[in-house]
């Protein structure tokens, strides 16, 4: 079995269910040491009684995004154990309510945006200069359609993946020739998971991709030898899905 991310260290955000979870397992099973991270004790059990029975390795992180001052100790932790970072995927998000933007209440604005800008920003700082560190240090934010193409009821979500959007792709122009790292987006677009169920409610998810789908590109886009950087990558496209 080929094992392309044979010894590097790859920190996985949300990754108790879902895209997360199934990337998790893809990305121990190519070979990386699986950092785990997520609010759900259970889930980050579940996955890595999963990983161990496979043969793979992972530790497991049970943190909520929205405490900053410990990604910050995250950062310094990775580096006392590890002393770099080869892989980062940022795919940990909130959707909030699906409602007309006066209706979005302060609070609900605020954890959406924490989790899905201001935890990205925080990560990239805290993160950084490991990945630096790596011979070919790669990153992957997931992101939405929505981002680019406003939907009524969807402003706080979509508003908060575009911020992380602007952010991520200016800090790859800040490094794309001055070290080794490479960062891309990546939009999953419609997959059968817990938010897609709550943002779609009645749809047919027989015919949706499954986490398992997603999970190869995920692989494929924290190899060392992924050349693109600063770019937007869709699942479908690159699945031939229409």
């Amino acid at each position: 079995m080929s094992r392309p991310l044979e010894g590097r260290i790859t920190l996985v955000t949300g990754a108790s269910r879902g895209i997360g979870y199934a990337a998790a397992k893809a990305l121990a099973t190519a070979g990386s040491h699986v950092v785990a991270l997520a609010r759900t004790q259970g889930g980050l059990e579940d996955l890595d009684d999963e990983i161990k029975a496979a043969g793979g390795t992972c530790s497991l992180v049970p943190m909520d995004l929205r405490d900053f001052d410990q990604i910050d100790r995250l950062g310094g932790l990775l580096h006392e154990r590890y002393g770099r970072l080869d892989g980062l995927l940022c795919n940990a998000g909130v959707l909030g309510d699906i409602t007309p933007a006066n209706h979005v209440t302060p609070k609900d604005w605020m954890r959406i945006l924490d989790v899905n800008m201001t935890a990205p920003y925080r990560l990239v700082r805290s993160l950084d200069p490991l990945l630096r560190q790596s011979p070919a240090g790669r990153a992957v934010f997931v992101t939405t359609s929505v981002a680019r193409n406003p939907r009524a009821y969807w402003g706080a979500y979509a508003a908060s993946k575009a911020g992380m959007e602007v952010f991520v792709r200016s800090w790859a122009e800040e490094i794309a020739n001055i070290t080794k790292i490479r960062v891309n987006l990546l939009n999953p677009g419609g997959v059968d998971t817990q938010m897609r169920a709550k943002a779609v409610p009645g749809e047919d998810r027989s015919a949706l991709p499954r986490p398992a789908d997603v999970a190869p590109l995920v692989v494929e886009m924290l190899a060392p030898d992924y050349a693109e950087h600063g770019t937007l990558v869709s699942f479908r496209d690159w699945a031939g899905i229409e």
